[in-house]
């Protein structure tokens, strides 16, 4: 039976340069923690997001207490002078509320940092993976290894998957997107697509079994199908 991509993935899926180009643009030109947020960094971007909003919070009550001696009801229907500004509760609300805002934004900084370092960290997984020799792997690493990509059954010395798309388009968005990752591991699996169903079969031909190169590959075509 077709079985849908899930996010119940155990790893974290795979953080892709444009998702994180776009967080990082909104984290530091538009609101500090919202693109963290829509990077999947929960903890992280609710606590910048909640700094940012306090201290434009505070930065209004500052703006307020400044402007509202200027335009109380008194002052703008007679002659009368304004009320004097008390610059110390002004001062104190503008730099506070200045403070927690320049923490959030840091705070963001550093996890956009993050996010593009991983982004390109995870662009380079495949390579080292790839790159070391591969050798059969004997029955309890398989058993371990089938742990990790729980959607993947054995069959004999293959292990398949069945992702299931909205449309075709989208199948073969993916099929494009596995076939350049294969390309560059130089490791193929068994495509076949039937409208909206894509199923990918690994196996390594040359080590007369799996390898770990089979569900490294897996993986990492787990991570793709959550893009």
């Amino acid at each position: 039976m077709p079985m849908k991509p899930s996010s119940a993935n155990p790893r974290r899926p795979a953080l892709s340069r444009a998702k994180a180009r776009n967080a990082t643009f909104v984290n530091l030109l538009a609101t500090p923690g919202l693109g963290s947020l829509m990077a999947g960094r929960w903890l992280a971007g609710g606590g910048q997001l909640f700094l940012a909003l306090a201290g434009f919070a505070l930065m209004l009550v500052g703006f307020y207490k400044l402007m509202v001696p200027y335009y109380s009801l008194g002052s703008m229907f007679n002659d009368s002078q304004p009320r004097p500004v008390n610059w110390k509760i002004v001062t104190i609300f503008g730099v506070a509320g200045a403070g927690l805002f320049a923490l959030s934004w840091i705070w963001s900084l550093f996890t956009s940092l993050s996010l593009l370092r991983e982004a390109s960290d995870d662009n380079l997984t495949p390579v080292k993976i790839f790159t070391a020799g591969q050798v059969k792997l004997d029955e309890p690493q398989i058993q371990a290894a089938l742990a990790s990509v729980p959607q993947w059954p054995r069959h004999g010395e293959v292990i398949a998957r069945v992702f299931q798309f909205k449309d075709f388009p989208a199948a073969m968005q993916f099929v494009n997107a596995v076939a350049a990752l294969a390309e560059q591991a130089q490791h193929h699996p068994d495509i076949d697509v039937r409208w909206n169903n894509v199923t990918l079969a690994f196996t390594t031909h040359d080590a007369g079994g799996l390898t770990e190169k089979d569900f490294a590959l897996a993986r990492q075509c787990d991570a793709l199908s959550l893009r």
